[in-house]
């Protein structure tokens, strides 16, 4: 016996996803005008840390430009061909977005490595004023997306790339201020390497947890041995199998299974009740809630049979 799902709300209350498209649009005009002070004064001064900054803040304008697309792809309904509208598109845009940070990570720390043995001559007055410009432009770009970053995977890859920029903005300062006043011209190549570090891992954990969501992993703080557990102890529920969970985009996750119930309950009408218990039971017993829930109730006949074709398969 097929069940039907409880589709709940996802990101807002009527089930659509937020729209922080303006805000978005703010962030990616701050960003491109980052990116074309920053390439004058890269060009200008020679600097690997500004180089650098100015590649972080090419890959922060086209992520946010990926992030605006796939904000306004993922407002586009569902339809028979796309159940899911484009929700997820907000992960392969994040995901994409962290595979550029760990690119350029990568070719900062072999070049800022090279020119720790050759260090260029680096001008620190003129690298300095490139450095607070960027600075100040990405703590604008900051303000306008903090209160949105904890939104979707979409955005908080947005603010994270926003926030290692404003911190490299910051290396390249430091930088800056060394060479003009001690005329250490390898705190170039270090600030390089410090922008390398602080992109680097953010990168590998944001690429860890969109490609968790791909994969179709369980959702983090969601237990499917207690789950099982808990249906178990249901009255009336005999058997549990074929339980899966997944997330389909930020606040969405999903779970599904096969539920054995007495063969009494498709006699009296009370499959029904049961079934009402399943969905409010994981909806609001664990720490994720799982509004959007798929049980198939089963007897055990059925349930016996479906083992059975598994086996010969």
């Amino acid at each position: 016996m097929g069940a039907g799902h409880d589709h709940g709300p996802a990101a807002t209350a009527d089930g659509s996803a937020e729209d922080h498209r303006s805000r978005l649009w703010i962030a990616f005009g701050i960003t491109a005008l980052i990116v074309v002070a920053q390439a004058v004064g890269a060009i200008y001064t020679g600097s690997l840390a500004l180089l650098t900054d100015t590649a972080h803040a090419i890959t922060d304008a086209s992520g946010l430009l990926v992030a605006l697309i796939a904000a306004t792809l993922v407002r586009r309904p569902a339809t028979s061909r796309r159940t899911w509208g484009f929700r997820r598109i907000e992960v392969i845009a994040a995901l994409g977005q962290a595979a550029l940070l760990l690119v350029v990570g990568a070719y900062t720390a072999v070049e800022g490595v090279r020119r720790l043995f050759s260090p260029p001559d680096v001008p620190g007055g003129e690298l300095l004023v490139f450095g607070i410009i960027g600075l100040v432009a990405n703590i604008l770009a900051i303000a306008v997306l903090a209160s949105s970053r904890g939104s979707n995977f979409n955005m908080r890859a947005a603010f994270l790339e926003v926030l290692n920029d404003a911190l490299g903005s910051v290396g390249v300062i430091v930088a800056a201020i060394v060479i003009a006043t001690t005329g250490f011209l390898r705190a170039d190549a270090l600030a390089g390497l410090l922008i390398a570090a602080l992109i680097v891992p953010r990168a590998v954990t944001l690429l860890r947890e969109t490609a968790s969501v791909l994969m179709e992993f369980t959702p983090p703080g969601l237990d499917l041995d207690d789950v099982r557990t808990h249906l178990l102890g249901r009255d009336h529920v005999i058997g549990v199998h074929d339980l899966h969970a997944s997330t389909v985009a930020t606040g969405l996750p999903t779970l599904s299974a096969h539920i054995v119930l007495d063969d009494e309950c498709f006699t009296d009408g009370h499959a029904a009740e049961v079934l009402q218990d399943i969905r409010t039971c994981v909806a609001t017993h664990f720490a994720v809630s799982v509004q959007h829930s798929t049980f198939q109730l089963e007897t055990r006949q059925i349930s016996e049979e479906e083992s059975a074709a598994v086996k010969h398969v």
